[in-house]
């Protein structure tokens, strides 16, 4: 049993759903990002999902665009994903950390060679927005050869055969995206969210994670007994953006920390 799978089965024998923070890697520099991963995960984030920045981010907002753009001008580059993962598991962090890419990065890297280098970097899991299960044949061989859980999104708008196919393709957990758009916080959920999670539990047993436009405690709270998980990334950068570095330390923990009472825990 992988991390992430120890992961889900931990947060149902506690009653809670797990927190799931997003960071750009290499914002805002390459330095503080270090710091703000650490403060994330110390603040009590349950998975790590690493953004790989990229020119063309067809998923994210505007939020996250501009992370990205920050950081490659900082000059992140995927290396740098592996680099954090490493250090963070040197440092003893064991939560699961999952990448988030877009496939031109893999296909530049090389799949195989991509998949081996974020084994050995201790990371657990692989996302990648802009690949459709029908074309990750190759990906997905290799992600398994390497114990790396492969997740594929879900969208409202997905017929039923298709989120069968979906569910098919991935492990670990299903991406629920909580809307039809790109990330970005918003101020309420979606309405039709719970029939929609509802019929993604019709044709998978797969933990469900919720993403895209998660980002105030009350959303939490309002997905306990629908997901698994919920996954918070544009409403972090936003307030890094709006505190000054001094500030960090306690405007996230604070931020992480009640974002993760309203997962349930006790």
């Amino acid at each position: 049993m992988g991390r992430i799978d120890e992961l889900f089965s931990r947060l149902k024998a506690e009653g809670r759903m797990g927190l799931f923070m997003y960071v750009t890697v290499g914002y805002p520099d390459l330095t503080a990002g270090w710091e703000l991963t650490r403060l994330v995960l110390d603040a009590g984030a349950d998975l790590l999902e690493l953004g790989i920045p990229f020119s063309d981010p067809l998923a994210d907002g505007t939020t996250i665009q501009r992370a990205s753009h920050r950081a490659l001008e900082a000059g992140a580059r995927p290396g740098h994903a592996l680099d954090l993962a490493a250090r963070l598991r040197a440092a003893g962090y064991a939560q699961p950390l999952v990448v988030m890419t877009y496939y031109n990065p893999v296909l530049a890297r090389g799949e195989e060679r991509f998949c081996a280098e974020l084994a050995a970097a201790g990371i657990d899991g692989l996302i990648i927005p802009d690949l459709p299960p029908d074309e990750a044949g190759p990906l997905r061989a290799a992600a398994r050869a390497r114990g790396l859980d492969l997740v594929f999104l879900a969208a409202p708008n997905s017929p039923p055969e298709r989120l069968k196919r979906v569910a098919e393709a991935s492990s670990g957990f299903l991406y629920c995206v909580s809307l039809t758009g790109v990330t970005g916080a918003r101020d309420t959920l979606s309405p039709g969210l719970d029939r929609f999670l509802g019929r993604v539990r019709a044709v998978s047993s797969l933990p469900l994670a919720v993403g895209f436009g998660i980002s105030r405690p009350e959303q939490v709270r309002a997905l306990r007994g629908l997901a698994d998980a919920v996954v918070v990334g544009s409403g972090l950068i936003d307030r890094v953006e709006g505190t000054p570095p001094e500030g960090w330390a306690v405007g996230v923990r604070a931020y992480v920390r009640a974002l993760r009472v309203e997962t349930g825990r006790a």
